[in-house]
């Protein structure tokens, strides 16, 4: 059965992601999977390995540590947030496979516009030239994954200059409304979840052939 799909609109992150927690512990074999997609006011978030270094300066823009991979992001309306509550045992998916599904789906939305776009070994993440547009960041739980990734559409990057994102000092920042993408972000939001059931229908069938 595909993932349930919830729009949640603009919602807290330190909300959700306790929804997230919770959703995790409480679901069994037989609980379907969910995508929830939603935009977060404006908040960073540093990940399990993150090192408060790569918060390069104070604002007002509050900081919460989390318990995804990956080190500072920043997240703020105008950006797409898509998180997976999925279970890897009923896709046979790894968390390289999942990460690198999530990556293929933006890069063909990218595509879908005539924007080239490639994943990073050393990285993960999505990028457009040396500028990174999507961040991706994951949690595993008894075979269970929660977060996800982040699409940057049509949002204010100013708050990145304030951290090293990802951990990397200089990366350069992007979004679709800068490389000439006008298509709405609920257009895109939609696309994008249909690159990526499609992908994971056609990984799931690919290991069953």
């Amino acid at each position: 059965m595909m993932p349930q799909v919830k729009h949640l609109g603009l919602v807290e992150y330190e909300h959700t992601w306790q929804a997230m927690r919770e959703f995790t512990d409480a679901r069994n074999a037989d609980t379907r999977d969910e995508i929830w997609l939603l935009q977060h006011p404006p908040v960073y978030t540093q990940g399990l390995s993150g090192n408060s270094r790569h918060l390069l300066c104070a604002n007002d823009i509050p900081v919460i540590k989390t318990d995804r991979g990956g080190q500072i992001t920043y997240h703020g309306p105008g950006q797409i947030v898509v998180y997976l509550m999925l279970d890897l045992r009923h896709w046979e998916l790894n968390v390289r496979g999942l990460v690198r599904l999530m990556e293929r789906s933006v890069i063909d939305l990218l595509a879908s516009f005539g924007v080239t776009a490639q994943g990073r070994e050393d990285a993960p993440g999505v990028y457009v030239g040396d500028a990174k547009i999507a961040a991706l960041g994951l949690k595993i739980r008894r075979g269970c994954c929660y977060h996800g990734l982040a699409l940057n559409v049509n949002m204010d990057l100013a708050p990145f200059a304030s951290i090293n994102p990802c951990g990397f000092a200089g990366l350069k920042v992007t979004q679709t409304r800068d490389l000439g993408i006008s298509a709405p972000q609920a257009e895109l939001e939609s696309k994008l979840l249909q690159n990526f059931m499609q992908l994971l229908q056609q990984s799931r069938l690919g290991k069953s052939a």
